[in-house]
């Protein structure tokens, strides 16, 4: 069963149309999946950090944590940080790349080319 959503930021949250992801995912935590952000950032501070509070339980930033995508400790760190199995988890990102690393470590892969095409597929995985 899927519990958990992990988002990456740069690419897939400053898409134009992301707000209807930010919709998405407090529709998604009001049903009790848990959220993270999954960046290769160096971390972030001050108002970014304070937007995307409300939205995820956990913010993993690749410079803060010292491993980043593609490598499967992050998304090992990042569903440990949630509270769940790795198989618990989707993650989205718009580099094939790192939806490859994440699937290899064990989360289902979603590769995101468009806010609709990516809504799409998390309406079907998180469906029922």
């Amino acid at each position: 069963m899927l519990r958990g959503l992990v988002l990456d930021y740069a690419g897939v949250l400053t898409d134009p149309d992301a707000d209807a992801l930010f919709q998405a995912v407090d529709l998604l935590r009001d049903r009790g999946i848990r959220t993270a952000l999954l960046s290769n950032a160096p971390g972030a501070a001050g108002p970014t950090r304070r937007r995307l509070d409300p939205f995820f339980d956990a913010l993993v930033f690749s410079g803060e944590v010292g491993v980043a995508k593609p490598d499967e400790r992050v998304f090992l760190l990042t569903a440990d940080r949630l509270g769940l199995v790795i198989d618990q988890c989707v993650f989205v990102d718009d580099s094939a790349g790192n939806v490859r690393g994440a699937v290899a470590a064990g989360m289902v892969g979603v590769h995101h080319t468009s806010v609709n095409s990516t809504l799409l597929e998390l309406d079907a995985l998180f469906s029922a």
